[in-house]
């Protein structure tokens, strides 16, 4: 693994390359407030093994990426759209294959309808699509107000009942309550039909909490969403030229049936539902996740 922390245009991004330089590079989005070792290690690997050059990164305001006082710098989810690109600008990538997670979707799904000359291919999983606005979908189910017809499936009762407690509650008072939370959510997120390793959990949320320059400063993905409510286009996804995997789990508890419209509106899209998988990627759908991506992104593309 060989680590970077690339400067473009004032934003500092701290990636990590992993494999042959010299191979087939696919570029890792992670979601909104999330690190980007949230890709587990172990999937990564099977990439690598594949012969993937794989790249993963900080989005700004999380991990050991730049930290921006919001009200002196705003920004929006342009900008982060943006930092894709700076990071494979960084690395001399005229394109590559993207593989995106949850709101990195969002993101994926917009850089290959704006330029599709990067994307070799787009892999999005656990997603919604462009255009769909699943972020009011997801505020309106916590607020209890009803769904417009027409409105993305809202989450399941576990999701809504969970952060309505965490709203609710006052803020972590040490880095053990801080940290209990993050399992806690996490758990919520994994969903109910594989088990939950808490232990694994707890070292790795151990370590999102000692490798972030400031835990806290990632509530500024929420004020960037908040500064351009209508930053998704929508009516674009079938200009989506490259070739698209969706990836959904059966037992996602954030944007079930989500990835069933992504598919309907990309042409070509195949969706692969992975049976027991929630909104991680835990150990049990590696050998699934990363053979599928492989297969994927081993065409002439």
């Amino acid at each position: 693994m060989q680590t970077n922390l690339i400067d473009i245009d004032g934003v500092q991004l701290h990636t990590e390359e992993f494999g042959d330089p010299n191979g087939t590079p696919i570029l890792l989005v992670m979601g909104s407030m999330s690190q980007g070792v949230l890709w587990p290690d172990a999937f990564v690997g099977r990439l690598v093994a594949g012969g993937r050059r794989v790249i993963r990164y900080d989005h700004r305001d999380t991990g050991r990426s730049s930290v921006f006082d919001f009200a002196a710098r705003p920004y929006t989810w342009d900008d982060i759209k943006d930092d894709v690109l700076r990071v494979m600008d960084a690395y001399g990538l005229e394109s590559a294959h993207l593989v995106c997670h949850s709101a990195g979707g969002l993101l994926g799904q917009y850089i290959a309808v704006e330029h599709p000359e990067r994307v070799r291919t787009l892999t999005v999983i656990g997603s919604s699509p462009l255009g769909g606005h699943e972020g009011a979908v997801i505020m309106r189910a916590l607020m209890g107000e009803p769904q417009p017809e027409g409105s993305l499936p809202p989450p399941t009762p576990e999701f809504v009942d969970h952060f309505r407690k965490v709203i609710a509650s006052p803020p972590p008072a040490s880095r053990r309550e801080q940290i209990d939370r993050m399992i806690e959510e996490a758990r919520v997120l994994h969903g109910t039909a594989l088990p939950f390793d808490e232990d694994a959990e707890r070292r790795l949320q151990e370590r999102i909490f000692e490798r972030a320059r400031d835990l806290a400063a990632v509530v500024n993905h929420r004020l960037a969403a908040a500064a351009k409510p209508d930053f998704e286009p929508e009516g674009v996804l079938h200009q989506v030229k490259a070739p698209t995997l969706v990836i959904e789990g059966t037992h996602e508890p954030a944007k079930s049936g989500h990835g069933a419209i992504i598919a309907e509106r990309i042409p070509g899209a195949r969706l692969l539902m992975v049976d027991g998988m929630g909104h991680t990627l835990p150990p049990e759908t590696h050998e699934e996740l990363a053979g599928a991506i492989l297969a994927h992104t081993a065409g002439p593309a």
